[in-house]
C-alpha cells in the first residue's frame, strides 16, 4: 500500500477514509484528534473548531452524548489534497431513542497527509430500534460488513 498522503490516488484515499472511519469508530477523542494538524479548522454542523485541544473536547462531548455510535463512511471524490465522503452513523441518546446521522464531508490534508481542514454537513434522522442496519460489535466495522451503498443508504 503507498503512503497516505497526497497526493490521492483512488487506493490511497479509499484506505485514508477507512482509517479515519477506523479512528471515528474507536471513540477514543485524544487518538483521533492526532490525525488532525495541531492548528486544524473544523465546521462540524453550526460549530466551529480549531486546533486539538478543542477538537478532543468536542469528540468527548459528542461520544458522551451519541451512544452505541457506529459509523460507516464511504469516498465520494478525491483530487490532489482533498477527499470528499459521505457518511451514515447509528447511535442513541440517554433516553433510549435511536437515530442515523447522515452527512457529508470535505477533508483538506497537509504534505504529511494531516488533515487541516474539515467541512462537515449532518442531518439527524429518528429511526426505531428496528431500523437499526449498523449491529457489528462496539469498534471497528468488520471488513465483511456491507457499504453504504450496499445498504442502499
Amino acid at each position: 500500500m503507498a503512503a497516505l498522503i497526497p497526493p490521492f490516488t483512488e487506493e490511497t484515499a479509499i484506505a485514508k477514509v477507512r482509517v479515519a472511519e477506523d479512528g471515528w469508530n474507536s471513540r477514543n477523542p485524544e487518538k483521533v484528534s492526532l490525525v488532525y494538524t495541531p492548528d486544524s479548522q473544523w465546521r462540524n454542523r453550526a460549530e466551529f473548531i480549531n486546533g486539538r485541544p478543542e477538537i478532543v473536547a468536542f469528540l468527548t462531548r459528542k461520544w458522551a452524548k451519541e451512544q452505541d455510535y457506529r459509523l460507516i463512511k464511504e469516498l465520494w471524490s478525491y483530487t490532489g489534497n482533498r477527499i470528499a465522503v459521505r457518511f451514515a452513523y447509528e447511535w442513541h441518546d440517554d433516553s433510549g431513542n435511536w437515530f442515523r446521522s447522515y452527512g457529508n464531508e470535505n477533508w483538506e490534508f497537509n504534505a504529511e497527509g494531516l488533515m487541516q481542514r474539515r467541512f462537515a454537513c449532518i442531518n439527524d434522522l429518528p429511526i426505531k430500534e428496528a431500523d437499526r442496519k449498523f449491529h457489528w460489535p462496539l469498534g471497528r466495522r468488520p471488513d465483511d460488513h456491507a457499504s453504504l451503498s450496499d445498504l442502499g443508504l
